[in-house]
């Protein structure tokens, strides 16, 4: 008997009964001798899974004055069939049946424990008697409270239950967001574990059977089943994220997967289990898994994984709490306060050291990418700087610094597309004494003057408003242009002119007058012409010529620049009669190929032979490339000389490939060469006749010729390139092209023009401008050939930067053939090593 005296507590002790065969009534029991009665003195019995019911008894007696409200309660809510007798003598006074196979409601009480509430009167005994039966674990906590303080216990209990589920709700909400932020499926997977111990944890005190479902017990039977396998197995895809599993520890991560399955098919089988086998596999399954996990931990951590050494010391208190709230569950252990909350303790726990562990994370990956994001800021500066010094060098002159014709030519036809009714005037001027002073003061001292006049001429020129601007991609206005070394231009819209031109007068006047440098008064004798729209042209390179025509030929007027007249243009008919001549001159054969050797600078071989064409006229003589190659571009006599030259070099090549097989030769195309359909057939058909591979002709064009019309020049060089063929670019750097454009072109091979390499030696700037054509150069695939080289020290210095090839002045002049074949001969007997300046076999000048 329990005696109820004053305010101590009421005694926690019965006696219990086993009914192995569970079909006792309450009228057999009250049969049973005490001696078949079991003292249970602890209050609290576990008999684990178990198919027999047991009955409790317990004598309760109110030693006190006063009438006395008392509340029964077997604190564990996942018992099926509970059934409360309460007798007063040998009376039933009453009967409650309640448990988690009915409906929550109606209880005694409402919370997910089995309660029952009875009074007693002073002096008065009741015997309770408790039938349980169960399919999961026979856990048997019976407590008799006074009502007052069951109901402050159940309070307290109630508030650090719900501070526990609303600590993992703000967790899980905290991991969505960041899922939903960072798009990481770790956090996701994260998030969804917490919901599995969330749902696992309510079900199994009973809270989501009270609150979520109270008339449909089924539905919480089958939700606690559900939620181990659920928790398992996200936690598993999170420990795999989080520790690497499948990089660094791959027999870890098969055991992980291993289980991963085991846990869908748990849930799957779960819903068609019977309750009590579910328990026991899942109580089963549970102990493996999160052993499973317990070891993930340390084995990355010995790995290399700094999450392994979080994540070790995270799952420990939840192992233990796992396996404490198993072996209650199996009947192993006792049941307790620990063994009761181990597992909620041990989570909580988990989850705060595991949300140190993903903060960390955070801050790692987010000094990560600041870092990384820091390092591609400074890698992207940097590329802007060489393009931007790439670019300025490809348009602008080195010395002077002011933009180059091409600039020029795009801004004159720009304005002339967007204004074809106005009246312009495009205007040049050039340094006649430029060569004289560069003679007589030098290199540096001439650059010096050079400069300085182009500071003048642009000063002066933005004090016209008739001079047309254009800016930069700084942002800097454009005004005066050099179109060559000696030569400048400007755009004048004449229709803004109010004075006949009298303040451009007075301005090229004042450029006209000595220059004072060095104590030296040095007279610059500068001429000027001018072509106007659409009078004298209808585009940029057209007015620019026939500006340079009236500043030539055509008498002064009043003004200081001669005006282009077609009257006094001679150049056109013996343009005509010079092309003329051409033709014939290739039909007769008297044009003729002389060779210019490339030598690799690492090997000293040479590889390669730029055949250049030589045409001795019968009345003029020896007449320049220069001459008649724009003309020939210009009337599309550039076709026929280019299959010839194919042709030739084809043959010429055939019998210098028996002593050097890898030799190749290079011939030069022009724009409308890419044009005609026929140039693919034609080299073919010369390389089959003459048997020489594809792969040792090289097509040779400068970089504004691809440019001309980019759609069909890429077309057919990538037709070209298809046979075998090699394409190289020449004079880069003299123009200014698409550097998007031209890393599309099938070129193996950029050719360094040579302005870029006259004072390389000894210019600091010279010297990044050419390393970083190389490096770009390189970057994109081509090879590096460096034209004009005429003294060691550049060799040197450009074998340093990584150029690939030479070609100049310094190895050999272009020859004839005939005395081609004797310098190779020579050239090989005595050294393959270009660097070595006393063996390399000399040739006279070019005739």
């Amino acid at each position: 008997m329990i005696p109820v005296t004053g305010t101590a507590p009421v005694a926690s002790l019965f006696h219990y009964w086993e009914d192995a065969e569970a079909q006792a009534d309450i009228a057999r029991v009250l049969t049973l001798t005490d001696n078949q009665w079991q003292l249970e003195e602890s209050g609290s019995a576990t008999f684990g899974i178990t198919p027999s019911a047991y009955w409790l008894r317990v004598a309760v007696r109110n030693q006190t004055r006063e009438h006395t409200n008392l509340v029964a309660e077997l604190a564990y809510s996942q018992l099926d069939d509970v059934r409360f007798y309460v007798f007063s003598g040998n009376r039933q006074v009453r009967e409650l049946r309640t448990g988690d196979t009915l409906p929550f409601y109606p209880r005694d009480v409402d919370h997910p424990n089995m309660l029952l509430r009875f009074d007693l009167d002073p002096e008065q005994q009741k015997i309770l008697y408790i039938r349980v039966k169960t399919a999961g674990s026979m856990i048997l906590p019976l407590q008799l409270w006074r009502e007052n303080d069951f109901f402050g216990a159940a309070s307290n209990e109630q508030k650090l239950h719900f501070f526990y589920y609303g600590s993992l709700t703000v967790i899980l909400l905290i991991n969505l967001a960041v899922f939903l932020t960072l798009r990481e499926k770790l956090y996701l997977y994260y998030a969804l574990a917490i919901a599995g111990y969330l749902l696992f944890f309510a079900s199994i005190k009973g809270y989501s059977f009270q609150i979520f479902y109270p008339q449909f017990p089924g539905i919480h039977a089958r939700a606690l089943l559900v939620s181990m396998p659920l928790l398992a197995l996200f936690s598993i895809l999170f420990c795999r994220e989080l520790l690497k599993t499948r990089t660094y520890t791959p027999k870890m991560d098969v055991a992980l997967r291993m289980m991963l399955v085991f846990e869908i098919f748990f849930l799957i089988a779960a819903q068609f289990m019977g309750y009590n086998a579910a328990v026991k596999l899942s109580a089963t399954s549970a102990i493996i898994y999160f052993l499973l996990l317990f070891l993930a931990g340390p084995v990355s951590w010995a790995a290399g994984v700094r999450a392994g050494a979080f994540f070790t010391i995270a799952w420990t208190p939840l192992t233990v709490g796992v396996l404490a709230t198993a072996g209650r569950a199996l009947g192993l252990l006792p049941e307790n306060i620990f063994t009761e909350n181990a597992m909620q303790i041990g989570s909580g726990l988990e989850a705060f050291i595991l949300t140190l562990a993903l903060a960390d994370r955070l801050y790692r990956e987010r000094e990560e990418k600041i870092s990384a994001q820091a390092g591609r800021l400074r890698q992207e500066e940097a590329r802007n700087e060489a393009h931007q010094k790439l670019t300025q060098a490809m348009t602008h002159d080195p010395v002077t610094g002011l933009p180059n014709r091409n600039r020029f030519e795009l801004m004159v036809n720009r304005e002339l597309q967007q204004n074809p009714g106005g009246h312009y005037m495009v205007g040049v001027a050039r340094i006649t004494r430029l060569d004289e002073i560069n003679r007589t003061l030098g290199l540096t001292r001439s650059e010096r003057l050079l400069k300085r006049l182009a500071e003048q001429m642009s000063l002066l020129a933005s004090g016209l408003p008739f001079v047309m601007s254009s800016p930069d991609e700084l942002g800097r206005e454009e005004r005066v242009y050099q179109l060559s070394g000696d030569a400048f231009g400007i755009l004048v819209n004449a229709s803004g002119v109010a004075d006949n031109f009298q303040g451009l007068d007075s301005t090229l006047k004042l450029l006209s007058e000595p220059v004072l440098q060095d104590d030296l008064a040095i007279e610059l004798h500068p001429r000027y012409g001018a072509a106007s729209y659409p009078a004298h042209g209808d585009n940029a390179a057209q007015l620019i010529r026939n500006a340079h025509v009236g500043m030539e030929i055509t008498p002064h007027g009043q003004h200081e620049t001669g005006l282009y007249s077609k009257a006094h243009d001679i150049y056109s008919e013996s343009r005509l009669t010079l092309m003329s001549d051409l033709r014939e001159a290739l039909q007769n054969d008297q044009t003729e190929l002389y060779y210019q050797p490339k030598a690799c600078l690492s090997s000293g071989r040479i590889v390669g032979l730029e055949a250049l064409i030589r045409w001795r006229h019968p009345e003029r003589g020896a007449v320049c490339p220069s001459d008649f190659i724009p003309l020939a571009e210009e009337t599309g006599v550039v076709t026929q000389l280019t299959r010839w030259a194919i042709e030739r070099g084809a043959r010429d090549l055939a019998p210098l490939l028996a002593a050097d097989p890898e030799l190749s030769v290079s011939i030069n195309i022009s724009a409308r060469d890419l044009a005609s359909d026929a140039l693919r057939k034609h080299i073919e058909t010369s390389l089959a006749r003459h048997k020489v591979n594809a792969r040792q002709l090289t097509l040779e064009l400068t970089e504004t010729a691809t440019m001309e019309d980019p759609v069909i020049g890429l077309e057919a060089l990538q037709s070209l390139a298809g046979t075998g063929l090699r394409v190289s670019i020449d004079d880069f750097g003299s123009g200014y092209s698409s550097l998007s454009y031209l890393k599309r072109l099938p070129a193996t091979e950029i050719k360094l023009d040579r302005s870029l390499l006259l004072d390389v030696d000894d210019s600091d700037g010279s010297k990044v401008i050419v390393q970083t054509s190389i490096n770009m150069a390189h970057n994109l695939g081509y090879e590096v050939v460096a034209e004009g080289v005429e003294k060691e020290e550049t060799i040197r210095l450009l074998g340093a930067m990584g150029c690939d090839k030479i070609q100049g002045f310094w190895l050999c002049h272009p020859l004839p053939l005939h005395e081609l074949k004797a310098w190779l001969k020579e050239y090989r007997a005595s050294s393959l090593a270009v660097s070595t300046a006393s063996t390399r076999p000399q040739a006279s000048a070019p005739k």
